[in-house]
Order: C-alpha cells, then structure tokens, then sequence
C-alpha cells in the first residue's frame, strides 16, 4: 500500500540516506522523494513517497524515523496512487472555467490537493466567505504578507493561512 511520508531532517550530507536506510529496514521502498522546504540552511522538510512491504507498519517507518538523531516525521497517510496529479489538473480546470468563481473553487479544492480536512476563505470585514462543510463556523481574519501557521487556542488542530490580497486569506487546516 502506498505512503506519503513528510520528514523533518538535519539538511546535512547524509541525513537523507540515513533516513532511506531506516525506511527500508522498516520494511519501506522509497518510490520519490520531494523537498518541500529548507529552512535557515539547519533542517529540511521531506516528502517520501513509499510502498510498504507485505506485513510492515506505518508505525514502524514512523518508529524508525524519529530514532535517527534531528529527524521527526511530521506525518504519514495513506495515498492513492497516481491520484495526486489527476487532482491538481482537474483543480486547475475547475478554476479556469469560471474565474470569477475561481477563489471559492479554490477553496473547495484544497482540502482533497492538500490532503487537509478543510479550507475557508475569510474576509478582514465579512468573516467567512465561503468555506468547506467542515470548515470551523468562527473562524476570524490574520494579519499574514505569505503562508504561515496560524496560532490558535486549539492544541489538536493545525491551521495555516495565505494572503488572497488586502483583505482576504484563505485558511486550511487539519
């Protein structure tokens, strides 16, 4: 069954194989890997793509991961495979169908692209837009100039916001 797997690692030479040698010990085959983002020249966050042997457990990459010194795995989840590009093409259409109803396709789409459990875009005046079913019903506006996690009283979810333009951000979370 495929995997993804986001990692956390020291973005020194040789983390990364020392991370693919614990995967495959854990019973793991490394399909693709993608950097998602480096910070500060000290660490580097991953995407690993993997398929799992016969018998093996998430919980054992996951185990096996965190045991290397500086490396923390952010998260792992089950992914359809080669259902990652249909759905970004198939966003990309829906949004350039009807522009001007692109903002709220928008939002209606990051959660299945992103792999969240909702989206809402929220205005610094009205609130709430448009929004997800699932969405929370109180969310409020932040001041934010690019991506960022966004603080909140709730320590279970994680929300994080963008800037649409001066008034307006969207908000993902899980």
């Amino acid at each position: 069954m495929p995997y993804l797997l986001r990692v956390e690692l020291p973005d020194v030479p040789g983390s990364l194989g020392r991370v693919a040698t614990a995967i495959g010990m854990a019973g793991g085959d490394i399909e693709a890997i993608e950097i998602v983002h480096k910070a500060d020249g000290t660490t580097a966050v991953d995407d690993v793509f993997l398929e799992m042997a016969p018998n093996a457990m998430p919980d054992s990459i996951v185990s096996a991961c965190n045991a290397l010194d500086g490396v923390r795995v952010i998260w792992i989840s089950r992914y359809t495979g080669g259902g990652n590009l249909f759905l970004d093409l198939e966003a990309v259409e829906e949004l350039t169908e009807e522009p001007e109803f692109a903002l709220d396709r928008l939002v209606d789409r990051l959660p299945v692209v992103f792999r969240a459990d909702w989206a809402a875009r929220v205005s610094r005046n009205d609130g709430i837009v448009h929004a997800t079913s699932a969405a929370p019903r109180d969310l409020a506006w932040h001041p934010v100039d690019r991506a960022a996690v966004l603080a909140t009283d709730d320590d279970t979810n994680i929300h994080a916001g963008a800037r649409l333009n001066k008034s307006e951000i969207v908000v993902i979370g899980r």
